[in-house]
């Protein structure tokens, strides 16, 4: 039988470039998995080299010179193989995910070398091992810019390191196939029929088996009984399953089948590979929006990106769930998984808990002219697929994003869109395509015209326009391009807990602003469910090394949610009060702590009908409105004490009167960003 044994504590990390994969050499730090080198420095702030790409200028011209380490170094660990009851067993290396290019070595010699640093890859290592003694793994990994690996530049750090684990696979000669894109050797595709079953089309790949061997497929309800069995032949490798009275996945009921093959030979499983996944159906009409199992969902929800505060990108089991909490918490149905393939424990989230998920490559921001730069495209999004096929909560496969941010359309650019496409179609047509188009695509661009259904990224409110634009943009698009299923794939602004206002405006990087920003634009998608989706950028505030704005450097910070996932800015509230049922209430501006003048507006977010506000434990005045309460009261000298009640919900906050509020509270408007 199969056996997997993390390989995750005590590696030794050498930060060196050149260092022989033989031995292990003297010095370097010792290490648990996950672990990155720019955990620190990759959003800290602190320029060690010279800055990144200009962003504000949008100068995209040069390779990047970063704020950060982006290196080559070494990670060495010792490890035995496990005694395998037969003999002719494999044995696999299993990286799941090396920022940005790996190679790996065994006892000296090179296993395999993966460019791209978001998916998993394996090494068969099995003529490299010793059986009587340790054997040394040696791991090179590098972040170093290559111009034929995505992403080339972008707006987010590149963190290098072992930063989602490794572990060590054996297996007998005859096994589910470990060799084919990191893939898990079964894919299982379930299919609603007319009478409410489902059928569940199984296909599985298997290597070194004879006719002596046969396929045992099961599929398992929620609760672990059986549902439908079936066997096959090894040599025919498919076997449709019907299971009656399915149960439907959804964001409201997320519920999950369990699919097995085992690969048996006589009376005993030689090897066994599950996975879990739902049965759900759903399509996307450019003038009534996303449908899942026949219902209308417009899809509302955030993107995410894979950081926290001083870990980086090295996160565990506990943080990727805590993440998906925290969203579930404010009521979103779905998440952008920006720009890049997550890890397998945020995806189970998701199926678990009901987002329905946008997931994609790094094709972002410019096309590299690096010809072997197009084949790293293809593998990265076969990968995407291969790894992922499984997860119910995948219902779209994102191309690229805002490829045009830095140039023009172009005849290879388009057709590398039209590859890509014609290669996701080979490898999934039960999902649909989809890019996130820069907000200044023109709209008679080629690249409208390959994918199922697309999206834009606009910011009108923060880089350009007014907040007041996104509604008219949208309706003028809809008339305009009927036939086009629209989305909105990133919106936002930046949200820094320092800075407040009486008057909050455009590129001020107040709390305040934001909260406003994210009144207007989650009322817009509210009242026009033919946009199929849309996503707030950020959930979280996130590592961008080349940045420099509002007096956070190394940090993009639109986050509704902080870093360290320790503080929900005001924006978080709104979207509370429109997407969770939940009763709550919530007052604004707890961190404009200190406030001048004779009076003071007092904002409250409640899905509620009506809220009272008191101040000093006095009612000043009892308001209906629809999420968004506006009172304006006289605060005393000195301290007070606010208290808004909905219903049986209640939020309090204090307040103190001064003469003059801290100049802490004001970004000088020389250091706003412009344009």
């Amino acid at each position: 039988m199969r056996i997997i044994r993390p390989l995750n504590e005590n590696w030794l990390f050498v930060k060196k470039q050149d260092q022989d994969p033989s031995v292990i050499p003297e010095g370097g730090v010792r290490v648990d998995l996950p672990h990155t080198w720019n955990a620190v420095d990759g959003h800290d702030g602190i320029v060690t080299e010279v800055a990144g790409p200009d962003w504000a200028k949008g100068d995209l011209s040069k390779a990047p010179e970063d704020s950060y380490d982006r290196g080559s170094y070494w990670y060495y660990k010792t490890f035995e193989t496990p005694k395998q009851p037969l003999k002719d067993g494999k044995v696999y290396v299993e990286v799941l995910a090396a920022g940005q290019q790996a190679a790996v070595y065994v006892n000296g010699q090179k296993a395999c070398y993966h460019e791209g640093g978001y998916s998993a890859f394996r090494a068969d290592v099995t003529a490299f091992c010793y059986e009587d003694r340790e054997n040394l793994l040696a791991i090179n990994v590098s972040n170093v810019y290559l111009t034929n690996v995505y992403p080339q530049f972008a707006d987010f750090t590149f963190y290098g390191g072992l930063y989602r684990g490794v572990n060590l696979i054996c297996v007998p000669d005859a096994h589910f196939d470990l060799d084919y894109y990191g893939g898990p050797g079964v894919m299982v595709t379930p299919s609603v029929e007319e009478d409410g079953s489902a059928m569940f089309e199984i296909e599985s790949f298997v290597k070194g088996a004879d006719e002596n061997f046969t396929v045992l497929y099961t599929v398992k309800d929620a609760e672990g009984k059986e549902a439908a069995r079936g066997t096959r032949p090894v040599t025919d490798s498919g076997i449709c399953l019907p299971v009656p009275d399915a149960k439907l996945w959804s964001p409201q009921s997320p519920y999950l089948y369990m699919v097995t093959a085992a690969l048996v030979r006589r009376n005993e499983v030689r090897d066994e590979v599950t996975v879990r996944c739902g049965v759900r159906y759903f399509s996307c009409d450019p003038d009534k929006g996303f449908f899942l199992n026949g219902r209308s969902l417009p899809l509302r929800g955030v993107s995410r990106h894979q950081d926290r505060l001083y870990k980086g990108n090295a996160l565990t089991r506990e943080d990727h769930y805590e993440d998906a909490k925290i969203i579930k918490e404010l009521g979103a149905n779905s998440i952008r998984l920006a720009h890049y393939q997550h890890s397998q424990d945020f995806y189970d989230a998701c199926d678990e808990l009901g987002f329905v998920v946008w997931a994609e490559i790094p094709f972002i921001t410019i096309m590299s002219q690096d010809p072997k730069a197009h084949e790293n495209c293809i593998s990265q999004m076969t990968e995407l697929i291969v790894q992922n096929y499984h997860h119910p909560s995948i219902c779209f496969w994102g191309l690229s994003n805002e490829v045009l941010l830095a140039g023009k359309d172009n005849e290879q650019l388009v057709q590398n869109h039209r590859e890509l496409q014609a290669l996701v179609r080979s490898l999934d047509p039960s999902r649909l395509t989809t890019l996130a188009h820069v907000s200044n695509t023109p709209e008679d661009s080629e690249l409208h015209d390959i994918t199922d259904v697309e999206a834009y990224n606009h910011y009108f409110g923060w880089y350009v326009g007014t907040m007041e634009d996104n509604g008219p943009w949208l309706d003028a698009y809809h008339e305009n391009h009927p036939d086009r299923c629209v989305g909105v794939s990133e919106y936002g602004c930046e949200g820094i807990l320092t800075y407040h206002s009486a008057k909050p405006e455009k590129q001020d990087y107040s709390e305040d602003y934001q909260a406003l920003y994210h009144e207007c634009l989650v009322k817009v998608f509210s009242e026009r469910p033919w946009v199929w989706c849309s996503y707030v950028w950020n959930m979280f505030d996130f590592g961008a090394a080349a940045r420099n704005e509002g007096g956070v450097a190394g940090r993009n910070n639109k986050g509704l949610v902080t870093i360290d996932r320790k503080i929900k800015k005001d924006s978080y509230y709104i979207y509370k009060a429109y997407w969770n049922p939940e009763p709550m209430v919530h007052i604004c501006g707890k961190n404009y702590a200190q406030r001048a003048g004779e009076t003071t507006e007092i904002r409250v977010y409640s899905n509620q009908p009506e809220v009272s506000l008191y101040l000093n434990g006095e009612l000043q005045e009892v308001k209906a409105a629809d999420k968004v309460f506006v009172f304006t009261v006289a605060l005393q000298e000195g301290m007070n004490t606010l208290c808004a009640r909905a219903g049986d919900v209640l939020d309090t906050a204090v307040l103190e009167k001064v003469d003059k509020e801290p100049d802490i509270y004001y970004l000088p408007p020389e250091k706003r960003r412009r344009g």
